[in-house]
C-alpha cells in the first residue's frame, strides 16, 4: 500500500521544498495539498470540520505553486491537489496550469477535485451555489477538450472554447472507456460524501474517489463499483482514503477492501512538528 500525505502549507509552516524532500527521502508515496483562495470574514457557512475554522484555512499557499516547487526537488513522489475547487477557476487557465504541472513533474500529478463547502468563498468567484456540480462537470469537459492531441472545440452549459492550439499537453495519456470517449488529462479523483450523485459523476468523468477519513467504505465501495460497471467503465474505480489518521488495523482493513493508496494527514505547523509526525508514521511505510 502506498502511503501519501496531506497538510495545509502556509506562510507559517514547513516549506514545500523541505517537506517534499523529506517525503521522498523517507519513502512516502506522495504529497496532496488543499485549496482555498480566501476565507471571507463574514462567513455564514458552517465548517464541516467544526468551529472555529482553523487558522490555516485563510493562509493556505496556492497548491499549484507549492506543488511546482515540490516537483522541482523530487523525482519519485506523486503530487496532487486535495482538492482543487474547479468551480472557482477559469477553466482555460486551469487547463494550462494542470498540463504544465503534469509535464514538469514527469506525469506525477493527480488532479483531486471537489465542489467546495464555503458558500461565501465561492460567491466571490461568481459561483451560483446550487449549480456548482454541473459547473464543475462542464469545466472538466472543457479542459479535456484543450488536453486533446488535436484542436477540439467545446460548447457546454456554462462555457465554450474554440478549437485551439493549447500546449503543453499532460504527460499522462488518455484512459480507455467502453463505448465513450477516453479520458484525457492526468489521473482525476473526486472528493465528496458518498451518494448516488457523486458516484455517477465519478463514473462519468473521473478515475476514482477521495473519501475523507475513509469511514463507511465497506458499505459504499460495492455501490460505487456497481455504478462504475453500469457506466461501462473497465476495471474498478480507484479509491484513495484521504486525511486519514492511520493505525495498523485501519490500514489492514483498507488493504482487505482492495485499496492501494492512502493519504495520511500531517499537522499544520513548523518544520520540527511536521518531521516528528513523519517519524511517527514511518512504521506504516
Amino acid at each position: 500500500m502506498r502511503i501519501a500525505t496531506t497538510t495545509f502549507l502556509t506562510d507559517e509552516t514547513i516549506s514545500p521544498v523541505r517537506l517534499a524532500r523529506e517525503l521522498e527521502q523517507r519513502g512516502y508515496a506522495g504529497l496532496y495539498l488543499p485549496q482555498h483562495t480566501h476565507i471571507p470574514v463574514s462567513r455564514d457557512t458552517p465548517a464541516p470540520m467544526g468551529e472555529p475554522l482553523p487558522r490555516e484555512y485563510g493562509r493556505a499557499l496556492d497548491p499549484f505553486v507549492a506543488l511546482a516547487q515540490a516537483a522541482a526537488v523530487t523525482h519519485r513522489i506523486t503530487l496532487g491537489t486535495g482538492v482543487a475547487l474547479v468551480a472557482q477557476h477559469d477553466p482555460i487557465v486551469l487547463a494550462k496550469q494542470v498540463a504544465s504541472l503534469d509535464l514538469l513533474s514527469g506525469g506525477r500529478f493527480t488532479f483531486g477535485i471537489g465542489y467546495g463547502w464555503n458558500v461565501e468563498e465561492a460567491a466571490d468567484h461568481g459561483v451560483d451555489w446550487p449549480v456548482r456540480r454541473r459547473l464543475v462537470r462542464d469545466r472538466m469537459a472543457l479542459m479535456r477538450a484543450l488536453w486533446n492531441d488535436e484542436p477540439t472545440a467545446y460548447t457546454g452549459e456554462f462555457g465554450s472554447v474554440a478549437a485551439s492550439w493549447a500546449h503543453p499537453k499532460p504527460v499522462q495519456r488518455p484512459r480507455e472507456r467502453k463505448g465513450v470517449e477516453p479520458l484525457t488529462g492526468p489521473r482525476t479523483l473526486i472528493g465528496g460524501s458518498a451518494g448516488p450523485g457523486l458516484f455517477a459523476q465519478i463514473a462519468e468523468y473521473a478515475d476514482g474517489w477521495l473519501p475523507i477519513g475513509g469511514s463507511g467504505l465497506t458499505e459504499q465501495l460495492p455501490r460505487l463499483r456497481e455504478v462504475w460497471a453500469a457506466a461501462g467503465r473497465p476495471g474498478e474505480p480507484e479509491v484513495v482514503p484521504y486525511a486519514v489518521h492511520p493505525s495498523a488495523g485501519k490500514l489492514a482493513h483498507f488493504a482487505e477492501l482492495g485499496i492501494e493508496e492512502v493519504v495520511v494527514g500531517l499537522p499544520t505547523g513548523p518544520e520540527d512538528e511536521v518531521l516528528r509526525a513523519l517519524d511517527a508514521h514511518a512504521e506504516f511505510l
